[in-house]
């Protein structure tokens, strides 16, 4: 009797412990797919990742009792390595959506395979122009983050009229992503007719001072830079070596936050090298804080088993558009049903978030139908941050990044 007791207590006991409703192993799983360069540039794609367990931990990572994981797919760079991720991300009866990382290059590349397989992809950080601008109502890609289409109007701004710069000169990467930034950039300087200089991934210090010395002999006043953090520093720290009345001032993609640059170039900062660069305009640093901002750090803080500050991240702009991007997500969700087909389930999202019904509080701003259908006269129908919500910013002495507020009557 007293054995048939202990065992109907430790029933009651455990059932108490982990209801049904609690127990993750009663769950089914749905996965997100984070393709990024975690090796090379670990910094950004960390933020990025804790940025979408911050918002999934406020439903507690469980949506229609489905249980929603992340995982970690590193492309170090590599559009072929993206392919392989795309590739399994399809065979998996459990993945949801493909969160795209860092680097354009794998996403413009594999753009055709992307939409062809109905690859459900959301980008927080790849500013491409042209990956979600592929040319059919059956679009696949959803950014929220910079995109290279707006961005090169910014920095052209800000070149010409806060800096005063009469004759830029592009600095730009080899790649399909410095390609699109050079088209974008030719445009916004209009009448201006800028130099343009390329640059290989893995450019030395030599070579880059090499180069520097020979546009310090054209009639360049300032360099537009378009590239990432490894790079980046390269070229700031070549600029340093130079006497301070032979320095051009750099006006950078935001390639360069993407990694550790500021460790790497502290020295070249506190010189007074003139550094600035684009982001979006949202800063945690910025008082007073929102509940909304509080309320973000506060579950970052509490995540398990890593929490995270925002405000010590790196690459913070990974972390907010990642969480805004994510909370775009869960609206989308939330209008549909899942099932256990994930290929249903991506069309019932696709189109949800070409038709959100409530508006989302997010970091940069609340989002009121950011995403539309695409087509030939919306381009920018898949793009939920727009020319307004792009800013410059520096970096202060302490290394963290000051977001410098857009100059009244902002004309694109």
């Amino acid at each position: 009797m007293r054995s048939l007791v202990c065992v109907l207590l430790l029933s009651v006991l455990y059932i108490a412990a982990f209801p049904l409703s609690a127990r993750s192993e009663d769950l089914k799983t749905l996965t997100l797919y984070h393709d990024s360069d975690y090796s090379n540039h670990y910094e950004s794609a960390y933020a990025m990742k804790m940025g979408v367990l911050t918002a999934l931990a406020e439903i507690n990572n469980n949506v229609q009792d489905y249980q929603l994981t992340l995982i970690e797919k590193d492309n170090r760079g590599n559009a072929n390595r993206s392919l392989l991720h795309m590739q399994q991300f399809l065979k998996d009866p459990n993945a949801l959506v493909f969160i795209g990382g860092l680097h354009s290059p794998p996403y413009i590349k594999n753009r055709e395979f992307i939409n062809k397989n109905k690859l459900l992809l959301l980008l927080p950080w790849a500013a491409g122009g042209s990956i979600t601008r592929y040319p059919s109502d059956d679009n696949w890609v959803f950014r929220l983050s910079v995109d290279d289409t707006k961005a090169g109007y910014r920095m052209a701004q800000f070149a010409t009229q806060t800096l005063n710069c009469k004759n830029p000169l592009l600095l730009l990467e080899d790649t399909p992503w410095g390609k699109s930034n050079n088209n974008t950039m030719l445009k916004a300087f209009g009448d201006i007719k800028p130099q343009v200089k390329w640059f290989n991934w893995n450019t030395k210090i030599n070579n880059a001072k090499l180069m520097l010395h020979q546009i310090k002999n054209t009639p360049a006043e300032c360099i537009l830079f378009v590239g990432n953090a490894i790079e980046g520093a390269v070229f700031i720290n070549a600029m340093a070596s130079f006497a301070k009345n032979e320095r051009l001032p750099i006006v950078s993609h935001w390639g360069i936050t993407g990694g550790v640059i500021f460790a790497n170039v502290e020295k070249a900062i506190k010189s007074n090298l003139s550094l600035h660069f684009i982001q979006s305009c949202f800063s945690f640093l910025k008082t007073p804080q929102t509940a909304l901002t509080k309320n973000v750090i506060a579950q970052s803080l509490s995540l398990k088993p890593t929490p995270v500050a925002p405000t010590e991240l790196i690459s913070p702009a990974g972390f907010i558009h990642a969480y805004d991007l994510t909370k775009l997500l869960l609206q989308g969700i939330s209008q549909i049903t899942l099932t256990d087909n994930t290929e249903h389930n991506r069309a019932k999202i696709k189109n949800a978030l070409e038709n959100l019904t409530m508006p989302v509080n997010g970091l940069i701003k609340q989002y009121q139908r950011p995403f539309a259908v695409w087509s030939a006269n919306n381009i920018d129908a898949h793009e939920a941050l727009g020319f307004d919500d792009l800013c410059m910013a520096n970096y202060q002495p302490d290394g963290k990044i000051h977001i410098i507020e857009n100059p009244i009557g902002n004309i694109e």
